[in-house]
C-alpha cells in the first residue's frame, strides 16, 4: 500500500483521482447542505409547508439512495453533475433533520422575551432560532462530511472516468490490492481532515457551547 502510494504521489497519478473525488464531494455537500438548512427552517417554521412536504422528503428518505443512483446517471448524464447530486441527496436528510429538531427546540421563553419587543418572524429565525440550532446543525454538517464521500464513491464506482472511487474499482478488476488499500487509506485520510476541520469549525462558531461546558463543570 505504502509503496503504491508512493509511486502514485511520485509519478501525479493519483492527484487528478483525489481531485476529482474531493471536487464531487465538495460540491454536492455544499448543495444538500445549503438546501438542507433552508429547507428545514422552512418546515419548521410552516405548518402548511410541514404537512404538505415532510412526507415527500420522508418517502425520498427512505429510498435506498444506491438503487437511485441508475436512475440518476440516466436524468444527469455520466458525468460529475450526477455525482454531485448523489452526494447531495446522501447529505441533505440528516442535516434537514437535524435543522428541524433544532429550530424547533428553541427555548420558548426565550422566544416570548423577544416577541415583547416586538421581533418580527424573520428576525426570530435569523437571528434566535438559528443560532440556537447550531449545534444541531454542525452535528449534521459532520455527519454529511462522511456521507460525501461515500456519495462520491458510490457514484465513481457506477460510472466515471476518474476518481478514488474509479480508482478502487478497476485495480479491483486487476486484483491489484497495493492500490485498492491505498484508494481506501486516501478516503480514511480526506474524511478524518474534513471531520476534524469541521469539528473545529464547531467550536469556533458555536462557542458558547464550550463556555457552557466549563462552567458546568
Amino acid at each position: 500500500m505504502f509503496d503504491a502510494l508512493a509511486q502514485g504521489f511520485a509519478t501525479g497519478s493519483l492527484w487528478p483521482h483525489i481531485g476529482a473525488t474531493l471536487a464531487e464531494a465538495v460540491s454536492g455537500y455544499a448543495l444538500g447542505c445549503g438546501l438542507a438548512i433552508v429547507f428545514g427552517a422552512l418546515l419548521a417554521e410552516s405548518r402548511t409547508f410541514e404537512r404538505f412536504c415532510y412526507p415527500v422528503f420522508l418517502g425520498l428518505q427512505a429510498m435506498p439512495k444506491v438503487a437511485l443512483g441508475p436512475i440518476i446517471l440516466v436524468w444527469f448524464g455520466f458525468g460529475m453533475a450526477s455525482k454531485v447530486v448523489l452526494v447531495a441527496l446522501v447529505c441533505f436528510f440528516p442535516l434537514f433533520v437535524n435543522t428541524v429538531n433544532g429550530v424547533k427546540r428553541t427555548d420558548p421563553e426565550l422566544l416570548d422575551a423577544c416577541r415583547a419587543f416586538c421581533a418580527s418572524r424573520r428576525y426570530l429565525l435569523l437571528r434566535v432560532k438559528l443560532p440556537a440550532a447550531a449545534g444541531d446543525i454542525f452535528s449534521g454538517l459532520q455527519i454529511g462530511v462522511s456521507l460525501a464521500l461515500i456519495g462520491a464513491v458510490v457514484g465513481e464506482f457506477l460510472s466515471a472516468q476518474r476518481g478514488l472511487g474509479y480508482l478502487i474499482a478497476s485495480a479491483s478488476v486487476s486484483m491489484s490490492l497495493a492500490t485498492m488499500f491505498a484508494g481506501v487509506a486516501l478516503l480514511a485520510a480526506i474524511g478524518l481532515t474534513g471531520s476534524l476541520l469541521m469539528r473545529r469549525l464547531h467550536r469556533r462558531v458555536v462557542f458558547w457551547e464550550g463556555a457552557a461546558r466549563g462552567e458546568q463543570s
